[in-house]
């Protein structure tokens, strides 16, 4: 639980949207410094971030903080969901397929272009990418060929609606290993986490 002073600040950053050091110092009877060591912990944190910067007189620029984004939350959910609907609704299973390659393209194009010959290499590079993109992801060796393990699906919240999005991780995944690839499981229960995710990987023979 955090401290009342911590709670106090959030508070009143909730209620006032944004404030400076000296705002906070004045509201809640406390010193300058005494308030900046609890915004650097709450910066810290993830809970209250810097948002603009103001200049009075000659001394340095005030700072204003508000509550992160994180926080507050915002409408992307709502409008990955739309724009999923209206593509989906309004395209063929081919065009579905197709779609899915470009977005796996247009995600894979965040990364250094997959040119390690060595598979364990090509690996490595998928596994740093997929974990850019808050898959939580690694690779085990297994009989059949190596895992590429997904640890938390960062579509989670929408996936039961658009499957296809399982699709779209196939093709990203094939992109960047340079093998085709099965989905084993989907959203398997763990014993230590998240649901996960795995794929197979096809090696040449």
């Amino acid at each position: 639980m955090l401290p009342n002073t911590r709670t106090r600040i959030l508070e009143y950053l909730r209620k006032q949207q944004t404030a400076s050091v000296h705002d906070l110092s004045r509201a809640l009877g406390m010193t300058g410094a005494n308030i900046r060591h609890h915004l650097s912990f709450l910066e810290s944190t993830g809970l209250v971030e810097p948002v603009s910067e103001r200049r009075e007189g000659r001394g340095r620029p005030v700072r204003f903080y508000g509550l992160s984004r994180r926080v507050i939350g915002d409408g992307l959910q709502d409008l990955a969901k739309a724009l999923l609907d209206v593509f989906v609704k309004s395209s063929t299973a081919d065009m579905q397929e197709a779609g899915m390659q470009s977005l796996a393209l247009s995600l894979g194009s965040k990364a250094a272009s997959p040119s390690e010959p060595l598979l364990t290499h090509r690996l490595a590079q998928t596994i740093d990418l997929l974990n850019k993109l808050h898959y939580q992801a690694h690779w085990e060796a297994g009989a059949d060929g190596p895992h590429i393990i997904l640890g938390l699906c960062p579509y989670s919240a929408i996936i039961g609606a658009y499957p296809e999005l399982c699709r779209m991780d196939a093709f990203l995944l094939e992109q960047q290993a340079g093998r085709p690839v099965e989905q084993a499981a989907k959203l398997q229960p763990s014993t230590g986490g998240y649901p996960y995710c795995l794929f197979k990987l096809t090696v040449k023979k």
